[in-house]
């Protein structure tokens, strides 16, 4: 029964409808490389700009002499080598051969043209055998010319024969044992060698040292304009007064210097502005205070309104003391410098001014550490710590010392108390300004601080501190 044509359907469907079906091929999948083989070479690769530098230069130069010298030279030295020991054994085995043939009255005469004309030494002992080899010292290696002499005087000689490659450093002693005696034969070891490849290596290697010193001086000048800008840029992110670097090396780097001396300008008006902005808000502000003040003082008393007047009173001294505090903080910051300094001096002066105060605290010090620092700054960062400390605990702990991370040194002071503490979660939030829950503080003692620890570079955090309160680490660079 003819049932007609097979219906078509696209590449891929399956039948009744059912969604598409195997090829059977499967899609070649790129094989990534190795992430970890990557990492384990950028390991091995030098750290410095200087020496990768030279490594991206010169390494393809190392690596294409050495090829040359491998392919040419390599091939080219055999060749030469193979050459020199058949035309040498070829005299040798000329001269055995001519010396076992000739009458006994001829061999004088053939020995001395044969040592005039082909450079060689030679002697013949009648009747002598040929005896066991002188031994072969152990420390001298076997060189690939020994093969090559030893096979071409196997080619070329049909007599029995040894070569000592040790006894004179400058000759070879072949010794042939003929039909009628012993032929001893000296050999120049020259005649085996070409001095025209020492002359090549020589100036190969000259060149390369050459083209490498010229590299390494003319890389050393243009990492070190980029390291004096990163030096420039680091001490002006630690806080320090340093002047416009001066533009030098390659157009880019030149490019990089003005780009700098352009955002340090730049920054430093910014922040010159923003202290001199404060330092007018703040100043202004006390007129309209007094002016307050004054008018509460004038106003009548009675037992209804004493309570609401002491409100008032106690609201003006909170906001004097907050400007009193942007005051200090802008003239510390727009007008103190860092200068040598020592840090232990300066933290033993403000743990006895928090004595006189009324706090019980202990200091662990060692005997110096100076550093470059803003002195009144600091003090007054301290300050706030202690202030802080002393409001909220009995017994306060401070503690210096030099500690090393990440190849740099840092001062590491740490003020420690035995108070309620602040959580893990609220310690973020306490460096915000006006976040203080304290009654008699105005939020921004935490906060000061922090900016004044990052104008030196470093950095300060808040952890649980052994006491069981709250610890302030401050990190200073030295």
């Amino acid at each position: 029964m003819n049932q007609g044509p097979m219906s078509e359907r696209p590449l891929g469907q399956g039948p009744m409808g059912q969604g598409p079906v195997s090829q059977g091929l499967a899609r070649p999948v790129a094989k990534r490389p190795d992430k970890s083989l990557l990492r384990g070479l950028g390991g091995l690769l030098p750290r410095g700009l200087l020496a990768r530098t030279l490594l991206i230069m010169l390494l393809p130069l190392v690596v294409l002499q050495g090829v040359a010298l491998q392919l040419f030279y390599g091939g080219h030295l055999d060749v030469i080598s193979r050459r020199l020991s058949a035309g040498l054994a070829g005299d040798v085995a000329f001269v055995a051969n001519l010396v076992d043939q000739v009458p006994e009255a001829m061999r004088g005469q053939i020995l001395r043209e044969a040592n005039w004309r082909l450079g060689l030494s030679l002697g013949f002992e009648p009747g002598q055998l040929l005896g066991t080899p002188p031994a072969r010292p152990a420390w001298m290696p076997f060189l690939p010319l020994e093969e090559d002499l030893d096979h071409a005087l196997r080619e070329r000689m049909s007599f029995t024969f040894d070569a000592d490659w040790h006894s004179d450093p400058q000759a070879i002693v072949i010794r042939v044992q003929t039909g009628t005696g012993l032929l001893s034969v000296e050999a120049p070891r020259k005649r085996l060698f070409s001095t025209t490849l020492y002359v090549f290596v020589l100036w190969l290697v000259g060149s390369a040292l050459l083209l490498a010193g010229i590299a390494i001086l003319f890389m050393k000048n243009q990492v070190r304009a980029i390291r004096r800008l990163a030096e420039a840029a680091e001490s002006f992110g630690l806080g320090r007064d340093t002047a416009p670097i001066k533009p030098e090396g390659a157009r880019e780097v030149r490019q990089a210097a003005l780009a700098f001396n352009a955002m340090q300008g730049r920054i430093l008006r910014f922040v010159s502005q923003r202290t001199e902005m404060l330092a007018g808000i703040s100043h202004d502000l006390r007129t309209p205070l007094t002016r307050m003040r004054l008018a509460i003082a004038m106003l009548p008393r009675s037992a209804e309104t004493a309570e609401d007047l002491e409100a008032l009173n106690q609201d003006l001294e909170e906001m004097e003391r907050m400007v009193e505090t942007y005051l200090a903080f802008a003239r510390g910051e727009g007008i103190e410098a860092p200068r040598p300094a020592d840090l232990v001096e300066l933290v033993e002066e403000m743990a006895a001014k928090s004595r006189r105060s009324g706090a019980d605290v202990s200091v662990n010090l060692p005997e110096a550490l100076t550093l470059p620092l803003r002195a009144d700054a600091l003090k007054r960062a301290l300050g706030n710590l202690l202030d802080n400390a002393r409001r909220h605990a009995k017994r306060i702990a401070i503690a210096v010392a030099e500690v090393q991370e990440a190849g740099r040194h840092w001062a590491e002071l740490t003020v420690d108390d035995d108070g309620p503490g602040i959580p893990a979660a609220d310690r973020a939030e306490a460096f915000r300004p006006f976040s203080s829950g304290s009654a008699t503080g105005t939020g921004l003692g935490l906060a000061i601080a922090r900016d004044i620890v990052r104008a030196h570079g470093g950095e300060i955090l808040l952890e649980e501190s052994p006491m069981g309160g709250l610890r302030a680490r401050m990190r200073l660079p030295v």
